[in-house]
């Protein structure tokens, strides 16, 4: 019997933009969710002025807001298994930024 074992190889992979991804879109806002083994990550986009608006009220002590609208830009749904090499990503990505904005030792 012969027995898989799960490995990555790097390969060099080339995304061709189609119509709707040919300009990229801001979004400040995320949210994942997961439901039957697919995870649903949502990128929208909240009016910074209403953060600002919101950040003061809270910083007045004033009552905050029970909610607040923001526009979804997009909604992507992925299985489990892909999110966690979306996170394996993320955070080479975290960390290569942290090491170059340490300072050099000096020798």
């Amino acid at each position: 019997m012969s027995e898989t074992k799960d490995q990555t190889i790097a390969l060099n992979v080339r995304l061709k933009p189609s119509e709707s991804s040919a300009h990229p879109r801001a979004t400040n806002y995320t949210n994942v969710g997961v439901a039957q083994g697919i995870a649903y990550v949502d990128f929208g986009f909240i009016e910074p002025t209403l953060l600002a608006a919101i950040a003061k009220t809270a910083k007045d002590g004033r009552a905050a807001r029970k909610g607040l609208d923001g526009a979804l830009v997009i909604r992507v749904a992925m299985g489990v298994d892909i999110l966690a090499r979306l996170h394996q990503q993320i955070q080479q990505v975290l960390v290569g930024l942290r090491d170059a904005r340490q300072p050099k030792p000096k020798v």
